[in-house]
């Protein structure tokens, strides 16, 4: 009903929804729900306004979702439901993450959504969607042109152990050689009678070849370099969500 509603603009509706989160990597859906959704549930249930309450229970995680009569006061109901939940935090386990307590609203949910799709390599459609992405938000009307359903780019380094050790490397060595570049250094400032100029020693990463010819250790005469132990390529992070349009892989900005 929302969203066939004629309006000249976007009316700010306050749903009286709120969804309590916490994480705690590796425990599992069972520990979870004695563990961390009763406890909040004790603590939640005797809030004022309160209309219905449904404890979420998964592996690594816990969520509550409360929602109250459209007659709440929401800052008053805000302050006592975070009060609540830290009172709850006391019995949750000690390596349990912060609780997190969303809203929901609606001004922030897209208008709009455009779906690329195509029978194209993942990453042209990535850098398509992105030149797209650009071009939209530099209208004066879009507030933001949100991807989803891609992957970003990524560069992998692969160890060969038998080249580690034929060259006496190990891979301690790599990954403090790795962490201590793609880095843009400020040496300070040179001054003179007529200005004064800013240093810096630019060591960051601009494409696959750096990375791959990056010193590692001189053995005698010779520079071994991380691509000579290791097979360094571009691919994807894993993906955290997708989109699909006609039952088939694509990408949405909206």
């Amino acid at each position: 009903s929302y969203m066939s509603l004629p309006k000249e603009g976007s009316p700010n509706i306050d749903v009286p929804v709120l969804y309590i989160s916490v994480s705690l990597p590796g425990v599992s859906a069972l520990d979870s729900e004695r563990l961390m959704v009763k406890p909040l549930e004790a603590e939640l249930r005797g809030i004022d306004h309160l209309k219905s309450m449904t404890g979420i229970a998964s592996q690594s995680h816990a969520g509550l979702l409360i929602e109250f009569e459209f007659d709440w006061d929401k800052q008053a109901t805000l302050a006592d439901v975070r009060e609540r939940v830290s009172q709850a935090q006391a019995e949750f386990p000690s390596d349990a993450e912060e609780p997190t307590i969303n809203e929901i609203n609606l001004s922030e949910f897209p208008i709009l959504v455009v779906s690329l799709s195509g029978g194209v390599p993942e990453r042209t459609l990535l850098n398509l969607a992105k030149d797209l992405q650009r071009s939209i938000e530099a209208s004066p009307q879009v507030l933001e042109a949100k991807l989803t359903g891609h992957r970003e780019e990524m560069l992998e380094v692969l160890i060969d152990p038998l080249k580690l050790e034929s060259y006496n490397v190990t891979a301690q060595e790599l990954r403090t050689v790795i962490d201590r570049n793609n880095q843009l250094v400020a040496a300070g400032d040179i001054e003179s009678e007529t200005a004064a100029f800013s240093v810096s020693v630019p060591g960051s990463f601009k494409d696959a070849r750096d990375v791959y010819n990056l010193p590692v250790k001189v053995n005698g005469y010779r520079v071994i370099r991380l691509g000579d132990v290791t097979e360094v390529r571009r691919t994807f992070e894993d993906a955290e969500g997708e989109a699909r349009y006609n039952g088939k892989g694509s990408i949405s900005l909206q």
